[in-house]
């Protein structure tokens, strides 16, 4: 949530910062600011908008010079979008600067005590407490007003701080918000997220809870909030800028759907083991022994992420033949579970980052589990706090809703499930068996993609439509889930999804031609038990797509998507339903890449 930008060296900086959050829009997009200094003027000059980056960039006067900045994209938490509620916030001297991503839980109280000393707030938000505790402490040295201050603190932040007294440099402290810092060649950067560094430098180090940095143009220390030195070495990242451009597609989603077969493709190289008909997964850190003790599978994933770890979960127990379910880490971080040390805990984020994922990853380390990371992000939080894990190499997803991450994090459990498997009782014909149908995959992707013009078709005859049922069984549930969520996000149309088992126990009193129902029907055991369903909706008037392996007699239209093994046709299925998701959205005329309300990475709570 919110994006942070900020740099230090002789470049003009505010062109560069503007570049930045343009890079960062896709994490808070509800307004935008920005505040530069030079060390040949006094003060901080400062520009803020609601709105979009390109609000804030039509303010900047055009002699607006400066060589020091930070700025930042806002998420709304603490009051509503406005010009004064944006960041960054200034002090009552106009001193001290201050972006902040995160939620302070004690700033109500704070303000109050603050008021009642005669301070004047400006804004409704929590970030403006921060600026006015560092312009009133009385440490000589920045780096110990922003300490103090943070002791005074209790909740989470990533912060970057400014001071007119102290031109020469930049503060920047992380506790539950990610903060990264960008090394150049007599510049520094800092930011929450790799996007905004990549065309100036790919090397970066991650601070990690608790700790702060002090960044001058031509050095940078880092320390613990308590003062003491810490080593942090420059981590090069894969990514480069080109890969946070559109490449020729009129969206991010658009382009991020259509990159999913090259994607597929990365998290598969190098990790087949055709000898053994197994995979190569030494990163999880867990032995043959270890994987044979492990008795439980608990997968633990929001949104997105959490649909990926239900068909996890049900690939975990096919191949492996171990009882595996997944949870919202969101409610399992607040029901005090119990945490069995023969349990194996499965944490999934796209971006490593997300809180209520970390929080329950902090929480299980705690309590002893062991714990594996499913994400994206190299050298992210959760990659750094978990025992071990996977990347699913999807690369950089600048679209809110994810798409590409999904459908490699699925292909990454399956990787698991058959590691898993072949170190349990899985055969080596069905280990080949799995392995032939994952390098499928890429192909099978370009076929669907390649009906895209049919899916956007039947997006037009649906798009009018106020709701819709997604329904599916078994393998087919999750891929309903998701579905229903990509619908939701991107095109604003109220959706469902239920087990097409529990139609009857219920939903079926919603049937009438207006509300349509889209079934996903893969051809494997449950077959003839889905088409009874279909049949049942057909009986009260409804309309049906399905999404199937060959035309259904039943339904009104159908996607027809290739067949793979039964474990991994969830895969392929949900890809034609981001498709029409996509299209949906087009012909309603939605902000496909930035939809309302949402962000893409969920830093906060």
């Amino acid at each position: 949530m919110c994006g942070i930008v900020g740099y230090i060296g002789k470049r003009d900086v505010a062109p560069l910062l503007l570049e930045g959050l343009q890079r960062l829009e896709y994490r808070g997009y509800d307004s935008a600011g920005i505040v530069v200094s030079s060390p040949k003027s006094a003060g901080l000059k400062m520009v803020k908008a609601k709105g979009r980056v390109r609000d804030l960039e039509a303010r900047v006067p055009a002699r607006f010079k400066g060589t020091t900045g930070i700025a930042h994209t806002r998420w709304a938490t603490h009051g509503a979008p406005s010009d004064v509620n944006a960041h960054p916030h200034l002090s009552a001297d106009h001193k001290v600067a201050v972006v902040h991503n995160g939620i302070i839980d004690n700033a109500a109280e704070l303000r109050r005590k603050l008021e009642a000393e005669g301070v004047e707030f400006l804004s409704e938000t929590d970030t403006e407490v921060l600026t006015h505790l560092i312009a009133r402490s009385p440490a000589e040295k920045l780096e110990d007003r922003v300490r103090e201050t943070l002791r005074l603190i209790e909740g989470t932040y990533g912060i970057a701080v400014m001071h007119a007294d102290f031109p020469d440099r930049i503060v920047a402290a992380r506790n539950g918000s990610p903060v990264v810092l960008g090394i150049g060649e007599k510049e520094m950067f800092v930011a929450s997220d790799i996007a905004a560094l990549v065309a100036h430098t790919r090397q970066i180090v991650t601070l990690d809870d608790g700790e702060m940095a002090t960044l001058k143009a031509d050095d940078f220390r880092t320390y613990t909030t308590e003062g003491t030195r810490t080593t942090s070495e420059p981590t090069t990242v894969e990514w480069e800028a080109a890969s946070y451009d559109m490449g020729g597609h009129d969206t991010y989603m658009h382009k991020e759907i259509h990159e999913q077969a090259e994607a597929v493709d990365r998290v598969l190289r190098g990790r087949i083991d055709d000898r053994f008909s197994t995979v190569h997964l030494g990163g999880l850190n867990l032995d043959a022994r270890e994987a044979r003790l492990i008795r439980r599978v608990k997968i633990l994933g929001c949104g997105t992420s959490y649909h990926a770890g239900m068909i996890g979960a049900q690939m975990i127990e096919e191949l492996a033949r171990i009882p595996a379910d997944a949870e919202p880490a969101s409610e399992f971080r607040y029901r005090n579970a119990v945490v069995d040390p023969d349990t194996l805990y499965v944490a999934v984020s796209q971006s490593g980052e997300t809180y209520d994922v970390l929080a329950a990853v902090q929480e299980l380390k705690r309590k002893g589990a062991r714990v594996l990371g499913i994400v994206n992000v190299v050298g992210s939080a959760i990659a750094r706090e978990a025992d071990g894990g996977m990347y699913v190499h999807a690369g950089p997803e600048v679209c809110v809703v994810s798409t590409k991450c999904f459908t490699n994090t699925c292909v990454a459990f399956a990787l698991l499930a058959l590691h898993l498997g072949r170190t349990r009782d899985l055969s080596v014909r069905d280990g080949k068996r799995i392995i032939e149908g994952l390098r499928k995959l890429p192909a099978q992707i370009t076929e669907i993609l390649a009906r895209e013009e049919e899916i956007k078709e039947l997006a037009a005859r649906y798009a009018e439509a106020r709701s819709m049922l997604f329904i599916g069984r078994v393998r087919g549930y999750p891929v309903a889930r998701e579905a229903s969520l990509k619908l939701k996000e991107v095109s604003y149309i109220h959706a469902e999804a239920y087990p097409a088992s529990e139609l009857k126990h219920g939903p079926l009193a919603l049937i009438e031609p207006a509300l349509p129902t889209v079934a996903i029907v893969p051809d494997d055991d449950l077959l003839e038990k889905n088409r009874a369903a279909m049949e049942e909706i057909k009986a009260r008037s409804g309309r049906i797509l399905a999404v199937a392996h060959q035309d259904e007699a039943k339904a009104d239209h159908t996607v027809v998507v290739p067949k793979n093994e039964d474990e991994l046709d969830p895969i392929l299925m949900g890809i034609p339903l981001q498709l029409l998701a996509y299209h949906t959205a087009l012909a309603l005329g939605r902000d496909i890449d930035k939809p309302r309300n949402l962000a893409k990475s969920v830093t906060v709570e």
